[in-house]
């Protein structure tokens, strides 16, 4: 049984999605249940559920954008670099593993061949380089505390998307921002990741850091081109001269553009298609956004 923190957010209510559509038994775990930020109390939902797996898919990330870190630093740091430190320990007492979803945002820019970054690549966008949003840094600090973890998986994920309209979708914020910001990233189906991660565990992975973002890199304009279906031909997207205009006009905190190499989970047999692939199936299949009755 998976034991599942987090479950009522974008990312976590996909995992509920996949672990009901797979069969596997689960129970979310939420702050009404028990403190999460206390591991005496966690390790005791752990044993009273009888779970033989803990995710978490918590974390502060900031609404309606990452900016809002800025303002609620407790909350962020908290969220993000507290909380995977209570849930290793918490999991170290159980004798269970556990996978904690991270993200590829403590990353800016590719490695100087311009290769992607690898699971080994020192994060280059976090509070020790100085250069970073407050989540990137909170984000890269979660990952420091867990570095010595003998139990943990941890699943970057990378500006996620999916078929289904809604504010936290990648391709919603392209169709309904007035001006965008042309970079080249890494993307994440989210159901391409979900299910990586789902595999992880049950073929019994090795345990450690993976990158699972979708085969490849894309930027802004090629996605906006690949929406086009979705939009009348009348329908113009604007973009930034530069960055340094996005900043002045739309940005409050700095903001992560990079490419992650993938190449360790796809090794592993982890499905994770061309990231063109999946936008369009993406767009094929989209269900838009229903107006409250």
């Amino acid at each position: 049984m998976v034991l599942l923190i987090g479950g009522s957010g974008y990312v976590g209510s996909c995992f509920q999605h996949w672990l009901r559509q797979r069969q596997i038994p689960f129970k979310t775990l939420s702050r009404t249940d028990c403190n999460i930020f206390d591991p005496s109390q966690v390790t005791e939902a752990i044993q009273s559920n009888r779970a033989e797996f803990l995710l978490n898919c918590a974390g502060y990330t900031g609404k309606p954008n990452v900016d809002a870190c800025e303002r609620h630093r407790g909350e962020c740091l908290q969220g993000n670099a507290v909380l995977p430190a209570v849930l290793d320990e918490a999991c170290e007492r159980a004798g269970i593993c556990w996978g904690h979803v991270s993200s590829g945002c403590i990353y800016t820019g590719s490695r100087p061949n311009g290769e992607g970054f690898t699971e080994e690549c020192t994060p280059n966008f976090s509070f020790r380089t100085n250069n970073c949003s407050f989540y990137s840094g909170t984000k890269a600090l979660g990952e420091e505390v867990l570095s010595d973890s003998k139990r943990c998986y941890i699943w970057r994920l990378r500006i996620p998307f999916n078929n289904v309209d809604g504010p936290r979708n990648y391709l919603s914020k392209l169709l309904r921002y007035s001006t965008l910001l042309d970079v080249v990233n890494s993307l994440c189906c989210l159901d391409d990741f979900v299910n990586a991660c789902i595999d992880c565990v049950e073929r019994k992975l090795p345990l450690g850091t993976y990158n699972m973002t979708n085969s490849g890199s894309i930027s802004t304009r090629e996605v906006t081109e690949l929406l086009r279906p979705l939009v009348n031909d009348q329908k113009q997207f604007h973009y930034f001269a530069s960055e340094n205009e996005f900043m002045k006009q739309a940005a409050k905190s700095p903001r992560s553009s990079c490419v992650l190499d993938n190449s360790k989970a796809v090794s592993l047999g982890l499905n994770l298609p061309n990231v063109v692939t999946s936008i369009r199936q993406s767009v094929e299949s989209w269900i838009p956004e229903t107006a409250p009755s």
